[in-house]
């Protein structure tokens, strides 16, 4: 008798399926930058994850100059609340 598998588990388990465990994964963490960092939703935007480098559009070079010097916090923080290196830099982008 064949033994079949959830969707759950082929979705999680198979190579097919990798790049859009990843995609999904990172629209996570962007979706949770809004909720770590709530007092920064009006200033800078997660754009997207690329090779563990975060990309914020940020409103303009002050704020970029301010975020700059909180680089390492945010990037703790966002370590920490999924509990593994997820970023290790962050580029601003205008």
């Amino acid at each position: 008798m064949p033994k079949y598998k959830s969707i759950a588990e082929v979705f999680q388990k198979e190579k097919e399926f990798k790049k859009f465990r990843e995609i999904l994964k990172e629209n996570e963490i962007l979706e949770a930058f809004g909720i770590l960092f709530p007092d920064l939703k009006k200033i800078a935007k997660p754009i997207k994850i690329e090779k563990n480098n975060l990309f914020l559009r940020v409103e303009n070079s002050v704020w970029r100059s301010e975020l700059h010097l909180k680089q390492k916090m945010i990037i703790e923080k966002v370590n920490e609340h999924f509990n593994k290196i997820i970023i290790k830099s962050i580029k601003f982008v205008s």
